[in-house]
């Protein structure tokens, strides 16, 4: 049998980056990434792709009951947003003299902040 390699995707959104969703039934809504998940190739965004789960009772949640969850959305299917433009925009890196690497937005060429 043999063992399956895991693949690391490059994920260029981090932390805190503002996105708005390209395809699916969530289409048009922006939120803030709040996790990114680089071997699933996937991120999570808040308010985004939220779902309802069943939970037994446990420490955590005592009553038990339905509570809502924010599931992970594949990273093709989100854009950051170009500040002042509010246009979906791709990222590219550029490297400066010093070799320091920052992120770009490629539609204007600006640096993300």
């Amino acid at each position: 049998m043999k063992v399956q390699e895991v693949k690391k995707y490059k994920i260029k959104l981090k932390k805190g980056d503002t996105v708005v969703v390209l395809a699916g039934k969530e289409k048009g809504k922006t939120g803030k990434v709040t996790a990114t998940h680089p071997f699933l190739n996937k991120v999570t965004v808040e308010g985004i792709n939220v779902v309802k789960k069943h939970q037994k009772p446990n420490k955590a949640h005592p009553q038990g009951g339905i509570i809502d969850l924010t599931k992970p959305i594949w990273v093709s299917k989100v854009a950051i947003v170009e500040p002042t433009s509010k246009k979906p925009s791709r990222i590219s890196m550029k490297v400066d003299k010093d070799g320091n690497k920052t992120r770009v937005f490629t539609s204007t060429g600006k640096e993300i902040k």
